[in-house]
């Protein structure tokens, strides 16, 4: 391939099973590839469950849900996604604990739904206004539902003036509740840097949250794991394929999440050529591409 070449297109796979002699290990996504906010897409929790039980490989979920893992599952239960489809789980929110844990004891400004305190629970952080905090805590919008992030512009824009850091805990912009997209913490910290804010991320695309997945697959394991054999699942172009490709890891990027209108044909079937335009127009490589995960 020269220097001007494009990158090689993804590899369109009909199931997880043709692919998955060549990884040891597996991080998958959550929200847009498990379920969607709203129900659990049972083929994918099958196809996950399959890999450990028939090929002996490990499953380590990778979300940029602002929360701790253990207090995320009660809410995968809740949309019926078995236990038996992942082996370890890591979220934005365990990676920005640490994060958070140096700035103490603050005082924070936190932007986002109760639904969130537990990521700031045993943390010794005071609570501040946009006035008086040292620095802020987006974990998302106030009320998700409605808001949109020009709400906050005023609040960051004298955040901003302050010089207050923004320590972002879901570096998403968007996800789709059944069928709907949500505006996510992401698109604060866009919002923030227009304005000449610093944004700080653990999350996905950041290495933070890699290095625990790593460290969780490799106590699964009993070893260290080389990257080249680990294989990203996700269907996040900003967050899952820039995180694969920045940590050396393939991705399997599944097309019927967010961008699911990017890479269809009028008649609705997958273009192959949309998914490599869509990759290229972001600089980004892709291994594989499926529109659902199935097995």
């Amino acid at each position: 391939m020269t220097a001007t070449s494009p990158p090689p297109a993804p590899r369109l796979i009909s199931g997880l099973s043709e692919i998955l002699d060549g990884y040891d290990a597996i991080f998958c996504d959550v929200w847009g590839v498990i379920h969607n906010g709203r129900e659990s897409y049972p083929a994918a929790c099958e196809a996950l469950s399959r890999a450990q039980s028939e090929r002996g490989i490990p499953v380590i979920l990778v979300s940029n849900s602002p929360r701790p893992a253990a207090d995320v599952v009660p809410q995968l239960h809740a949309l019926m996604v078995p236990d038996h489809a992942w082996t370890g789980f890591v979220t934005s929110g365990d990676a920005t604990r640490a994060e958070l844990r140096r700035r103490a004891p603050g005082p924070v400004w936190t932007i986002g739904p109760a639904r969130d305190e537990p990521l700031y629970q045993g943390l010794d952080l005071a609570r501040g206004t946009v006035e008086t905090a040292a620095f802020i805590c987006a974990t998302g919008l106030f009320d998700d539902e409605r808001d949109t992030p020009e709400d906050y512009r005023a609040a960051l824009t004298l955040a901003a003036a302050r010089g207050l850091p923004l320590v972002c805990a879901n570096p998403d912009r968007v996800v789709q509740r059944g069928d709907r997209m949500i505006y996510c913490a992401g698109a604060l910290a866009d919002l923030y840097e227009t304005l000449g804010g610093e944004a700080v991320m653990a999350g996905k695309p950041y290495a933070p949250i890699y290095d625990l997945a790593l460290e969780d697959a490799a106590n699964r394991l009993g070893r260290p794991v080389d990257r080249r054999r680990i294989l990203a699942i996700g269907d996040g172009l900003i967050t899952d394929v820039t995180g694969a490709r920045d940590q050396g890891i393939d991705c399997l990027f599944v097309t019927d999440g967010i961008h699911a209108a990017d890479v269809r044909d009028p008649d609705g079937r997958v273009s192959l050529d949309r998914v490599a335009g869509l990759l290229q127009a972001k600089g980004l490589v892709a291994a594989h591409a499926t529109p659902h995960l199935v097995w």
